[in-house]
């Protein structure tokens, strides 16, 4: 049996692990699109460096594009098999691909990319999906089982669970994706999950500590207060339209049931936003407690007033020249994409104006270049000189620290463990979560370069490298 990695090797995104059986029956974990790696991000695109027709199951975590992005070109290029994913995860995925396959029809003269994939092949992806429940143990032939527990990331996100049977041995891989935070605003936490061999486990944030003591909801009123109400300015607030915008506009509507929110206009400037708000609304069994109870109070926790959706492109144009001072919210998250880069391109100008990223921006992306102090960047091809002020609420990460992480895997005994496989992370945080896991007693822990394979069921090395066991 062998265990390669496709995406999200030293990296946060194109997450895609292939487990292939000795019989050549394999099991794709996620397809995703890589985003945000400058100019090599096409070409990473182009070549799962694996034969899509060889695949027998997808099975899918959750929605985001970085796990999901890329199955339209799986199907495209002869992939037949079922994919697996929870009801939540079907319904964001089917918005989100039709999404992608519009942008990338739409920018392919900007980009000079030719698309992926079309609004076509979105159509025949969907045809493969089939919808699964928490904790329900599916057949997928007579040497393959899988089970999703719940990660509280997104709702309808999974942890994926595997047993295969082969040459007479039962063998469990364990496939954490994204893990959320213990303390996520809407969702309920992680569930623990049984016993595996292997365990392939994000490590995102994995040297890092999410500062539980910060309120999210005064430091976004903060922001508002300083930017629109004293320097009359524009806050711009970079947002992935699935599950930032809504944690965003569930603080705002917490401002307004504490009285405390500024009378301004709130523009969400994402049809695609819109489209998942509605979704997510639908699925209340994913939120955790405390929503559950706001709920009996408040029919909508993601309405306030000031609130207003932007549909229509020719709305989104003229909402780029309003003056008023307001909040305007818009995809991406990273600013590489979307009607966010127009809004920073008009503001960026100018010190009254603040850009507020909510998450995690890679280094490589504009939000990311912002981040780090950048006085001038490059936007539709022209230079863009930066005078807004640029700050980040770091509270509202929807992946969880190296604590969470860590508890995640603690209904697993180190010992009974036979390999750790880190991914969707950056090398060198990696590094720092391996050498944590370590003195918990996992061993032996791998940090994956794209591409590369593993065969598993050998024989365990008896004794730790000495580098491990000064990391350790």
């Amino acid at each position: 049996m062998k265990l390669s990695f496709h995406g999200a090797a030293q990296t946060v995104t194109g997450s895609k692990h292939l487990v292939t059986l000795n019989n050549g029956q394999q099991v794709l974990l996620d397809c995703g699109m890589f985003q945000g790696l400058g100019a090599k991000t096409y070409s990473l695109n182009q070549q799962f460096g694996f034969n899509a027709t060889a695949v027998s199951w997808l099975l899918l975590s959750h929605a985001h594009i970085d796990h999901s992005g890329l199955i339209p070109k799986l199907v495209k290029e002869g992939f037949r098999g079922r994919i697996l994913c929870t009801q939540a995860t079907k319904d964001l995925t089917e918005i989100l691909l039709f999404d992608s396959a519009q942008i990338q029809e739409h920018f392919k003269e900007e980009t000079k990319n030719d698309p992926l994939y079309s609004l076509e092949d979105v159509r025949n992806a969907l045809e493969l999906f089939q919808v699964i429940s928490y904790e329900e143990i599916v057949i997928l032939s007579d040497d393959v089982s899988a089970m999703f527990t719940q990660t509280g990331h997104l709702v309808g996100s999974a942890a994926i669970h595997l047993t295969i049977r082969e040459d007479g041995k039962e063998t469990t891989i364990s496939y954490s994706a994204d893990v959320g935070r213990a303390r996520h605003p809407l969702l309920q936490p992680a569930a623990s999950f049984p016993q595996a061999e292997y365990l392939i486990l994000e490590s995102t944030y994995g040297d890092k500590h999410h500062d539980i003591q910060s309120n999210n909801i005064d430091i976004l009123l903060k922001w508002i207060t300083k930017t629109c109400m004293h320097k009359k300015g524009k806050l711009i607030i970079p947002a992935f339209s699935v599950g930032r915008t809504q944690e965003i506009l569930f603080l705002l509507n917490q401002l307004e049931l504490e009285k405390r929110l500024p009378d301004l206009s709130y523009f969400v400037d994402s049809p695609l936003s819109m489209q998942a708000t509605e979704v997510i609304k639908k699925h209340t069994n994913d939120f955790n407690d405390r929503l559950q109870g706001i709920l009996k109070i408040d029919d909508d926790p993601f309405v306030f007033k000031g609130l207003k959706y932007v549909e229509h492109a020719d709305d989104s144009v003229r909402l780029v020249d309003y003056k008023e001072p307001c909040v305007i919210i818009s995809a991406s998250g990273t600013a590489d994409a979307g009607r966010v880069r127009h809004h920073i391109r008009e503001t960026a100008g100018s010190r009254n104006n603040t850009i507020l990223f909510s998450g995690y921006c890679g280094s490589e992306s504009l939000g990311g270049h912002l981040l780090s102090g950048a006085k001038q960047v490059e936007m539709f091809g022209e230079p863009v000189e930066i005078f807004a002020e640029i700050a980040q609420l770091n509270g509202l990460s929807a992946h969880g620290d190296c604590d969470d992480l860590c508890n995640f895997i603690n209904c697993q005994d180190p010992g009974s463990v036979r390999s750790v496989f880190l991914v969707h992370g950056e090398k060198k945080v990696q590094e720092a979560l391996a050498a944590r896991l370590s003195r918990k007693d996992f061993y032996p822990i791998h940090i994956p370069a794209h591409h590369e394979e593993f065969i598993l069921n050998r024989a365990m090395m008896t004794e730790r490298p000495n580098e491990l066991k000064e990391a350790g």
